[in-house]
């Protein structure tokens, strides 16, 4: 079930009718259920996978608690890491370790006949296994209490408008709105409804608009024309943001028409000036995940420059494994790293002094950053290493050739897509209050007309949505 179908249309619809009817527990008991419902839509049999998460969680945190030795505390937690890291490894990387393992064993002129098991992967394990073990760790470290209502702990885990995509939210933000009764205000059904009709364009006519060119130039086997490959690779640029971005207004807009605020995750990362400012506005809810349970535990800045680029590496690192079981995805994180690293070094250089920049270094700072951005996209978006070498090499040398694949319609979406990045910041939100202050009728009608016009000016059927298979 996907937010841009009819079916999640039809199901929302009854499920807030019945929702805004309840009182509160009856309003977290129909979230669970809906959840469960929003989530076996997808495959039944990995329900009983997020329930496991659940109880163990729930488990391990209410004996952390309880627990008064330093000794047990630790193993209750490497507990539940360990459980969450399994059932990650297992069905995330399962696959890709035993074909590499065939690889290098075929390398060294062994003949291994592998039984063929292909594991496959349940949606959205990648998001909720992160969530349950960071609070987990809030717990072990005491930073928040253990709840002691199962009910509200499953809501957490499952709550359906995050659930397969992000954002990855703490249990110090989500559980006090599951746990206290929830008024809805009428600015927060308008915020919704802007966040939702957002959204929608962002999907339907950036993202899904310039899809084909990006899977025409990445698709396998293919000789692109240099122009090509560069249209393509900002395509999916476009595309990766437009997708994930519309993913993520679409799931705040839907939970804040139940009264629960979701995190921000998106916040113009084009318009960046470096790589480390990219990570400030880019999946800000991984981003701040990764830095709070991966790269400060590993010692963060502290222990010198060679440790502090050791721990931004390995963070980048572990940060692309996690997107999907591939060499490529490690390149990704590679890059990424190796721009953060550059950059820390680039300022801390003896004598190194920040001067105010002027109007062309800023525009040359976006360029340069943008530019390393799609070229780490490139990797995140190839097959292979070898599809990845070859676009860049074509990149560069397959000019001079007529481009097929250059229309109006896809250079429009392109061009809406990097110039909503130029739009100053306090546009959406003006308009978002313009739209607040027309009355309820006049909203309808607007959103209304809105949707079908994106839906008009998008390509025909319902493209899933990208981040769905990490």
């Amino acid at each position: 079930m996907v937010f841009n179908s009819l079916h999640f249309v039809w199901f929302f619809v009854v499920v807030y009718a019945v929702y805004r009817a309840l009182p509160h527990r009856g309003q977290n008991w129909l979230l669970l259920l809906a959840s469960y419902y929003f989530y076996a839509a997808w495959d039944w049999r990995f329900l009983g996978l997020l329930l496991a998460s659940t109880v163990v969680d729930y488990s391990c945190a209410r004996a952390l608690d309880g627990s008064g030795t330093e000794a047990r505390r630790k193993a209750i937690l490497w507990l539940s890491i360990g459980f969450n890291l399994s059932v990650l490894g297992f069905f995330k990387y399962f696959n890709f370790f035993a074909d590499n393992l065939h690889a290098l064993l075929s390398s060294l002129g062994w003949r291994v006949d592998f039984v063929t098991i292909r594991v496959l992967l349940p949606i959205g394990i990648s998001f909720y296994t992160f969530m349950t073990m960071s609070y987990v760790i809030d717990v072990y470290r005491r930073e928040i209490p253990a709840t002691r209502r199962l009910l509200e702990f499953a809501v957490f885990v499952a709550y359906f408008p995050h659930l397969v995509a992000g954002p990855i939210l703490r249990a110090s933000r989500l559980l006090p709105q599951i746990h206290e009764p929830r008024r809805i205000s009428g600015q927060q059904v308008r915020d919704g409804l802007w966040l939702i009709a957002w959204g929608f364009f962002l999907k339907i006519f950036v993202a899904d608009n310039v899809a084909g060119v990006a899977n025409a130039v990445f698709e396998p086997d293919t000789t692109p024309t240099g122009i090509n490959v560069l249209v393509g690779v900002y395509a999916f640029t476009l595309q990766i943001f437009g997708d994930f971005a519309g993913y993520t207004n679409i799931a705040r807009g839907t939970s804040k028409l139940m009264g629960i605020e979701l995190v921000e995750n998106f916040r113009f990362p084009y318009l960046v000036r470096s790589p480390q400012e990219f990570w400030r506005h880019w999946h800000i809810s991984l981003s701040t995940w990764l830095r709070d349970y991966l790269y400060i535990p590993l010692g963060g800045n502290r222990g010198g420059s060679l440790f502090t680029y050791r721990n931004l590496m390995l963070t980048m690192l572990i940060g692309g494994l996690w997107h999907g079981a591939g060499w490529t995805f490690v390149a990704w994180g590679a890059i990424h790293g190796t721009a953060l690293v550059g950059e820390r070094w680039w300022r801390e250089r003896p004598g190194y002094v920040e001067r105010p920049s002027t109007a062309w270094g800023r525009a040359w700072q976006r360029f340069l950053t943008f530019q390393v951005v799609c070229l780490a996209w490139i990797f995140f978006r190839s097959d292979s290493f070898s599809d990845a070498w070859e676009l860049i090499a074509r990149l560069f040398t397959a000019w001079g050739e007529s481009s097929e694949l250059v229309t109006g319609g896809v250079l429009l979406a392109i061009a809406v897509g990097i110039g909503s990045q130029y739009l100053p910041r306090r546009l959406p939100l003006a308009l978002m209050a313009r739209f607040s202050r027309l009355p309820v009728p006049a909203q309808a009608l607007v959103l209304s007309v809105a949707l079908l016009a994106v839906h008009a000016m998008g390509p025909e059927g319902v493209a899933p949505f990208i981040y769905f298979r990490f």
